[in-house]
């Protein structure tokens, strides 16, 4: 299977790697009566192999980790490392940190031959990112949003590449929804919203906040935050109306969430170990994936030889010893699941790197 990757907008592409076909728009993703299941952009984490991944158990939509837009559009190393996919990556949208509509708009013409939307990371609340003028420090500037919203769009005449922005809250609400409007006005197919400001880590979703945003909006609204399980998009949509939920943390520990599992099949690891090896997933991916996927359902004392492990060979050993788990692509696992363990694991050696 070979990977697409497109190097420059004016660049040419290599004659076996095509740009991908048949194009989802992704509007069409929000009807009435449904919610759509989003994997969130997470550094390091939702790239390709988890989207293949996630893909299989229910999610409708996934995006790729955020990418730096500067670097993207001046780097062929960044545009080769960054952005990965295939023709089965669909429906895919692609975040970019950005600050100048321009840079936006060169960015979104790149990608846009393979993928379906852009996104523009206005949530970001990492202080690397506001300090160079990304993410959450966006909230501060509607009117510049608006300009690079309406630029992307501008630049891609496709009109079902989706330009969307995905949001934290200002402390004050009527702000937030301003620029929302503004946002919407100027051209955004959709908005996510991560129900906290973003000063604020582990206080409870605002979804008064996110209903107000849906309400005083036409377009769809995606709510993201502390969404593990079906109970938790049944119970966001009926307080918010929104038109989709966004999973991170949730659905690296579970990427059957959306499938109906409450915890991690064990079809779900033989699925990871197959796709991931096939697609040459590194070795610090391809483990902490797994780690992620047994924090809440091994022993402390299990997930510490676990953890240690220090290569793939050791990783897929233990998985078979264990789990009768192997690497073989045409496998079939029962979907049952893998033990659970009483209580919340300890996170040692797990980093998160990304706005869940």
């Amino acid at each position: 299977m070979a990977d697409l990757r497109h190097y420059a907008a004016m660049a040419q592409v290599p004659n076996d790697l095509p740009p991908t076909t048949g194009r989802v728009p992704v509007v069409e993703l929000f009807q009435p009566g449904k919610v759509v299941h989003v994997c969130a952009p997470m550094v390091r984490y939702s790239k390709l192999p988890f989207r293949a991944l996630v893909r299989r158990y229910n999610c409708d939509l996934a995006f790729s980790p955020m990418i730096i837009a500067e670097s993207f559009v001046k780097s062929l190393k960044a545009r080769d490392s960054e952005f990965t996919t295939n023709s089965a990556d669909r429906p895919l949208v692609v975040q970019f940190a950005a600050r100048d509509g321009v840079t936006l708009a060169d960015a979104a013409e790149i990608v846009a031959p393979y993928s379906d939307g852009v996104d523009l990371n206005c949530g970001c609340p990492q202080r690397w990112a506001m300090a160079e003028g990304y993410g959450s420090c966006l909230l501060k500037n509607p009117e510049l949003v608006s300009d690079m919203v309406r630029q992307a769009r501008a630049r891609v005449s496709d009109k079902d590449f989706s330009v969307s922005i995905k949001i934290r809250l200002h402390k004050d609400l009527r702000e937030t929804v301003d620029m929302c409007q503004k946002a919407e006005h100027a051209g955004v197919s959709w908005i996510a919203v991560h129900g906290r400001t973003p000063t604020q880590r582990g206080e409870p979703v605002n979804t008064e906040a996110i209903s107000l945003i849906k309400q005083s909006l036409s377009i769809p609204v995606i709510a993201n935050g502390d969404i593990k399980n079906l109970e938790d998009v049944r119970r966001v949509q009926s307080l918010t109306g929104v038109d989709g939920v966004m999973a991170a943390r949730g659905i690296l520990q579970n990427p059957g969430m959306y499938a109906g599992y409450d915890q991690t099949p064990l079809q779900c690891v033989q699925d990871w170990v197959d796709i991931s090896l096939k697609l040459g997933t590194h070795f610090t991916c391809f483990h902490h994936h797994l780690m992620y996927m047994f924090e809440r359902v091994t022993p402390k004392s299990e997930k510490r030889v676990f953890n240690a492990l220090t290569s793939t060979a050791a990783v897929l050993d233990y998985l078979e010893e264990h789990y009768g788990v192997s690497y073989n692509p045409d496998s079939a696992v029962n979907n049952k699941s893998l033990p659970t363990q009483n209580g919340y694991a300890d996170t040692d050696n797990i980093s998160l790197c990304f706005d869940s």
